[in-house]
């Protein structure tokens, strides 16, 4: 069977969302809020979009544009088919207000709609408007081995953020880790990655801190199952945190597809 480069859709939208409600910082990951791990809807929430069921998500670079899907050439090379529909919802994410130096925009996007978080809403657009070399989003039922996704949801992603999104992406066990923990062996915290679902360990000591929402705790009120945030440093080899933050799951569908504690 081929090689499928598809992720769990709150994974992939969870850096969509990161990438939207705060600046790329070089260390430190911002804050995932009320990240989720899996099911539906998680990391989308963060955008203010509600999705209109559960499956996978893939991103990619447009190659063609048709007039009943997207041809995707997703960052590992695969391509896929995206197919579309008047059911398929699509929007646009506006442009940052504040480009990067060395970006092709000269002037700050003008302001956008934005919701209680201050963050910029999602658009509305029409599939037309979405062109080859655009970066996109889907989420819908992938068949990995035939290489199509049937969309509920496509995102056409501003060029800044897909970059912003890359780079934080790359981050990913050298300067933050996330998602569920797996076991814990005294200092010794394993977890299933976010991003790659694989797993992933680290260590705690005296510098670490805890925390759950805006509350000190300590490493006795995490426990296996527990969604995590991590921020800290990978060095000779060992991932040591300086933050561990307890996030919890807004509702039950998050637990779905994780591994059982």
């Amino acid at each position: 069977m081929p090689r499928a480069h598809t992720t769990r859709l709150p994974a992939l939208f969870l850096l969509a969302a990161l990438a939207i409600s705060a600046p790329l910082r070089a260390q430190t990951p911002p804050d995932t809020g009320g990240w989720q791990g899996g099911g539906q809807g998680g990391g989308m929430r963060g955008m203010g979009i509600g999705i209109p069921g559960g499956g996978r998500g893939i991103m990619g670079t447009v190659t063609e544009a048709a007039a009943d899907h997207y041809t995707i050439k997703t960052d590992q090379g695969d391509i896929y088919r995206v197919f579309f529909s008047v059911n398929t919802r699509i929007l646009k994410q506006p442009a940052p207000r504040n480009p990067a130096p060395g970006t092709s925009s000269a002037k700050p996007a003008p302001r956008q709609p934005r919701d209680q978080g201050d963050r910029p809403m999602p658009q509305e657009i029409k599939a037309a408007e979405i062109k080859v070399g655009d970066v996109i989003m889907a989420a819908g039922e992938a068949d990995s081995a035939k290489r199509t996704l049937g969309a509920v949801m496509i995102f056409q992603v501003d060029p800044e953020r897909a970059r912003q999104m890359r780079e934080y992406q790359a981050q990913f066990g050298k300067t933050w880790l996330a998602g569920r923990i797996t076991a814990i062996d005294e200092t010794k915290i394993t977890l299933e990655g976010i991003t790659d679902h694989a797993p992933h360990s680290f260590l705690v000591d005296e510098n670490t801190s805890f925390r759950k929402r805006r509350d000190s705790i300590t490493l006795a009120e995490i426990h296996p199952g527990d969604q995590i945030r991590v921020e800290g440093a990978l060095a000779a080899g060992t991932f040591t945190a300086t933050l561990v933050q307890a996030i919890e799951p807004r509702n039950p569908d998050a637990l779905r597809d994780q591994p059982t504690p």
